[in-house]
């Protein structure tokens, strides 16, 4: 053997070495410190990414070219929050010549930008740090509740690894910019976590502010109905083991109930202030340029992309592959809670998105397929490629859809 072939070779060894000794170390610290290493780690990886695709950003409409790190993330959704802080929203819907309904803040829940205006009279911070501070506090606590859910359907390895997918899957970085998908997350966690542990009552303020913190009020209500259902058919019409008391099934019955009530609570607010009883709805649809009309955008997407027949058979073929991946054992092993959720909130998505590019941001309260695609297979090699390309498509994310460039028709992709 050659000198510099036992020199690689040592070096190797020598590499592995240290692996196998931070390995060891990490799995000597509390469950808590390792969930936030890796957390930590990941949107220290995705801030690489964001100081990157910054130093080619060009002129935009927010600020000059080749921002720092923070103008670079206080673009796009974050500037209406900044608006909702300094002027709350209107209460006459503002149209153009024409009378139709212009974009303007009733499309931003309340509750993000709320505590973030609160912390900014507190401690004297600008808007968009305060925004910046809850998003990314929010961020790694919904982290750690990821976690804590995760346990309580697989063990701490298969449940850390799920962490991981979770902390870089191609739009975690949003979980860094001054959006309310962190604080959405972190209460959307809570409340499974609650119904999962069937502290139904407990989940009762938890599910109100998270109606009040992005639109997932209804898929979530629709997820307790049945699992409500669900429980009622174990109690009363099967043998299955540990069925819910009596007292259960009327705490679950009220925490549905509530769900349904403050899902409709942010478009009732728009009403009362604006007194057009389709304020939200009308706002919402601005940025799709149509009317509201469930299940059509999916098919006008699928012809676009796919032409007049194969567009038309698409989204039954991606909704049957959906319903498929949620049989997969990995995916059962979740549980009916957080199955359930997954499949009202895709149901949810098909019947009222409007397919674009912002919707691979709106996947991430799919979170609790992490854990059924950290248990698809125990190898490292496998969960290892599954972070590694993840994180490379965290750098197609930010430089496609983050970065602002202008489009030959006017404007740019929104992320």
């Amino acid at each position: 053997m050659s000198t510099a072939t036992r020199r690689g070779t040592g070096v190797a060894a020598s590499v592995q070495a240290v692996a196998v000794r931070f390995r060891a170390t990490l799995r000597g610290w509390p469950w808590w410190l390792q969930v936030s290493a890796i957390y930590i780690a990941a949107r220290f990886v995705s801030g690489a990414i964001f100081m990157a695709a910054a130093l080619h950003q060009g002129p935009n409409p927010w600020y000059p070219a080749k921002p720092d790190y923070w103008n670079f993330i206080n673009i796009w959704d974050a500037r209406w929050y900044g608006r909702v802080i300094a002027n709350g929203y209107p209460a006459t819907l503002p149209v153009d010549d024409a009378g139709n309904v212009q974009e303007n803040t009733w499309a931003f829940y309340p509750l993000y930008p709320s505590l973030a205006g609160g912390l900014s009279r507190l401690t004297g911070l600008a808007p968009a740090a305060s925004l910046t501070i809850i998003a990314m506090l929010s961020g790694l606590a919904a982290a750690l509740v990821v976690y804590t859910l995760f346990r309580h359907k697989a063990a701490h390895g298969p449940a850390l690894w799920a962490v991981a997918f979770f902390a870089t899957f191609p739009v975690s970085a949003v979980l860094q910019v001054p959006y309310a998908e962190p604080l959405s997350l972190l209460l959307l966690a809570a409340a499974l976590l609650l119904v999962v542990r069937r502290q139904y009552l407990w989940a009762i303020p938890v599910v109100v502010m998270l109606c009040l913190s992005r639109p997932v009020g209804v898929p979530f209500a629709a997820m307790l109905g049945l699992l409500l259902v669900h429980r009622l058919v174990q109690r009363w019409g099967s043998r299955e083991p540990d069925p819910h008391s009596v007292g259960d099934l009327a705490a679950l019955t009220a925490l549905t109930a509530v769900a349904g009530l403050a899902a409709l609570a942010w478009p009732a607010a728009a009403w009362a202030a604006t007194g057009d009883i389709q304020a939200y709805t009308k706002t919402e649809t601005v940025w799709r340029g149509q009317d509201l009309v469930p299940f059509k955008p999916w098919f006008d997407t699928g012809v676009d992309l796919f032409g007049p027949v194969l567009g038309l058979v698409a989204p039954f073929v991606f909704v049957a592959l959906f319903g498929a991946m949620l049989y997969l054992p990995p995916v059962v092993r979740l549980g009916a809670e957080l199955r359930l959720w997954c499949a009202c909130y895709m149901g949810y998505l098909v019947m009222f998105l409007h397919p674009q590019t912002s919707t691979f941001r709106m996947l991430l309260p799919l979170f609790p397929l992490a854990l059924g695609a950290a248990l698809l297979s125990r190898s490292r090699a496998y969960r290892g490629t599954v972070v590694v390309m993840f994180v490379l498509l965290q750098i197609v994310w930010i430089v496609w859809l983050w970065a602002w460039a202008q489009l030959p028709g006017g404007g740019d992709y929104p992320p």
